[in-house]
């Protein structure tokens, strides 16, 4: 089954996050990632979802979503035209023995050190699920202490947008 990432846009108000996740609950479709946050319109704020399944699920999905009062406006996000990353905080085991291979792999990955301890180094990272997800692998060797991972936002490119009012382009 191929993801499908969704762009949208609800009224930012108390208890939209819930009758979205409900409607997907309730449905059974399966959510992979979902991002929230405000835009440049204090009263919307922007969900980027990311959908396992087919063509028909997705079409599903955007029929429910549509029927709920929150919801604005739905774009579905293709690949080709958007930019889509993740971040993610990494803490790893560091001894003085691993610390400067676990730099260098750091900084290969375009990475950065966001704290330091006696024994372990917190790693930033941000790029594609692919990349965050590479980074992590070769750093399990070490010892992963703990992971967070915001999940997929996305955006489309050029000169596309969407927007709350009639200003699409």
């Amino acid at each position: 089954m191929a993801k499908h990432t969704l762009s949208v846009l609800v009224e930012n108000r108390s208890g939209v996050l819930s009758r979205v996740s409900g409607l997907f609950s309730r449905r059974g479709f399966n959510i992979d990632s979902l991002a929230v946050g405000v835009t440049e319109d204090p009263e919307v704020s922007r969900m980027t979802i990311v959908v396992d399944g087919d063509d028909y699920t997705v079409e599903q999905v955007n029929k429910q979503l549509n029927k709920l009062i929150d919801v604005i406006k739905i774009r579905t996000l293709e690949p080709s035209e958007s930019v889509s990353r993740e971040l993610a905080l990494i803490k790893v085991n560091a001894t003085p023995a691993n610390r400067t291979e676990i730099m260098q792999i750091v900084e290969i990955f375009r990475a950065k050190i966001v704290d330091v301890s006696k024994n372990t180094l917190t790693v930033e990272a941000s790029g594609t699920n692919e990349k965050v997800t590479a980074l992590e692998d070769m750093l399990r060797q070490f010892g992963i202490k703990e992971i967070v991972r915001t999940g997929t936002i996305a955006i489309e490119r050029g000169n596309k947008y969407i927007k709350a009012g009639n200003n699409e382009e």
